[in-house]
């Protein structure tokens, strides 16, 4: 059964349209500055902190949870790949600088690899989450 004519999700302006690279780019920019600001920067300012190493991923998989809600309250219509592709080009140079930080704290590398992976599941979680609070709760059925 189809919902109303002007519900989100139906219609043509709901039809997926081609990769948009400025969507890609603003998903980019929000988790690296996200990311940045609060594995590597956070350190920096509060010296009790030591986000080395697997407590660095412990911290990131919830940044870019975080990071993906907010993409998804600000990408209009229904982008799922564009946020996506930009959490993984930030969990690149994210792992690199965990592993390359760790000193105590160490995993082995595949484990970087798949905790990285883990995060942009949870990026793409997040995006669900951002685009269900970007459409308002369900309209009621009719009686």
């Amino acid at each position: 059964m189809e919902g109303p004519r002007g519900a989100r999700g139906s219609g043509a302006s709901a039809r997926r349209s081609a990769f948009s690279p400025f969507w890609c780019l603003i998903s980019l920019v929000v988790q690296a500055v996200l990311t940045a600001a609060l594995v590597v920067g956070l350190p920096l300012v509060v010296h009790q902190l030591d986000f080395e190493g697997s407590h660095g991923m412990t911290v990131s998989i919830p940044v870019w949870l975080l990071g993906g809600t907010l993409i998804g309250m600000i990408v209009p219509g229904k982008m799922v790949l564009e946020p996506v592709v930009g959490s993984a080009i930030v969990a690149v140079p994210t792992v690199y600088y965990l592993i390359q930080s760790q000193t105590v704290r160490t995993m082995p590398m595949f484990m970087y690899v798949i905790m990285g992976l883990i995060g942009v599941m949870f990026a793409l979680v997040g995006i669900y989450i951002g685009e269900r609070i970007q459409m308002g709760p369900a309209p009621r059925p009719a009686r």
